[in-house]
């Protein structure tokens, strides 16, 4: 088994947590940019179970343990709530951490690599691209109900796992750090793209500036509310359980519903090359605004004015992000080919564009929401 070249020795990982059964096998498990996560699969008396194990990228996750404090917190939080509101199969709706034989919630290898298990849920998947417009309601759903049940989690404060994660002028910086330092020599290729961001440069702090005035406040945000960290009931379609926690942490809760906004309504893949197919699917937006505000019922004004616009203010900072990765060698984002995170670049400020023309679309439509 390897990934990125890496050959790890599963069984001696998997040893190190209390894991019921008898190993069989370990096999690469979804499409994450980040980690690398396999599905383990274990003989318990004649019967296959499964394990979800990570190892976690510590190359941008810097403090394993703090990333696993967090997610202890937020899991442990979230079961005790459902539990509390007697929702049937708790563990199919929250994450459950597989501590190690020594009671710690991650283990690290020889070679430096840090490892974490989860449960597997079964039953269940996510889904890269959406497919209908009962999947969008029901991801947004799941993301807004997960905000709900965190909103009394009580102190110390989250760790923030990655500082600055979605701050629009911090990550504007960036970019204009590498487009000076041009390590690559690729800033002549993208003078387009540069252009792009420069010409939308003043919209980058509004959000924080609204938090600075205290008219937007804090909240516990899950920071990476794309479609496929939602699994979705096999059977039902339901919203089953919210995954990769790695960057819960303190937010905008208008962060997670522009990055919904930015992932779900996307016509293309992420990585698509044909931008004539790429745009904001309008008709996928009514679901997802519909699905959030029908949990989301913390929002004071001031968030519900800007949820439209937080849909471009995201996926402009993404776009960003993946120009900066490109332009600093690709040492960031996973990628698959040359030019992939350019690729990726451009179909996110092409989504940007998309959002922009229809934005007085997506305003009457998320007014009518709330009037609901």
């Amino acid at each position: 088994m390897s990934s990125g070249g890496d050959k790890f020795r599963f069984h001696d990982v998997v040893k190190r947590f209390r894991a019921w059964g008898d190993f069989v096998g370990a096999v690469p498990y979804g499409s994450g940019h980040i980690n690398d996560t396999y599905k383990v699969t274990f003989n318990m008396a004649g019967t296959q179970v499964h394990y979800l194990l990570q190892r976690i990228n510590h190359n941008i996750f810097k403090d394993p343990r703090a990333v696993m404090d967090n997610i202890v917190r937020v899991t442990n939080h979230v079961r005790a709530r459902l539990t509390a509101e007697n929702v049937a199969d708790v563990t199919r709706h929250s994450l459950c951490v597989v501590f190690t034989r020594d009671a710690q919630p991650c283990y690290q290898d020889a070679d430096g690599n840090w490892w974490r298990m989860y449960l597997f849920v079964e039953g269940a998947q996510t889904y890269d691209t959406i497919q209908n417009e009962r999947q969008a309601f029901e991801a947004a759903r799941a993301y807004a109900r997960f905000q709900n049940l965190l909103a009394d989690l009580p102190a110390p404060r989250l760790h923030e796992t990655i500082p600055h994660f979605h701050n629009t002028p911090v990550r504007l910086k960036a970019l204009q750090a590498a487009v000076t330092a041009d390590v690559c020599n690729r800033a002549v290729d993208v003078r387009p793209e540069i252009a792009f961001v420069e010409k939308r440069a003043s919209m980058c702090g509004h959000l924080l500036d609204r938090h600075a005035k205290g008219e937007i406040p804090e909240r516990i945000t899950h920071n990476d509310t794309k479609l496929n960290n939602v699994m979705l009931d096999d059977a039902t379609g339901a919203g089953v359980c919210v995954i990769d926690l790695d960057t819960v942490m303190p937010g905008l809760a208008l962060y997670d519903f522009g990055d919904m906004v930015r992932s779900a309504t996307a016509a293309a893949p992420e990585d698509e090359r044909d931008l004539s197919k790429v745009r904001m699917r309008i008709e996928m937006f009514e679901p997802i605004a519909r699905g959030y505000l029908s949990e989301a019922r913390f929002l004071n004004p001031a968030e519900r004015e800007e949820l439209v616009f937080s849909g471009r203010l995201i996926t402009l900072m993404i776009g960003m992000r993946f120009l900066t990765d490109y332009l600093q060698g690709d040492v960031y984002f996973k990628t698959k080919r040359p030019g992939h995170n350019l690729d990726r670049c451009r179909g996110q400020f092409r989504m940007v564009e998309s959002m922009e023309q229809q934005a007085d679309s997506m305003e009457r439509l998320v007014l009518e929401c709330l009037k609901r």
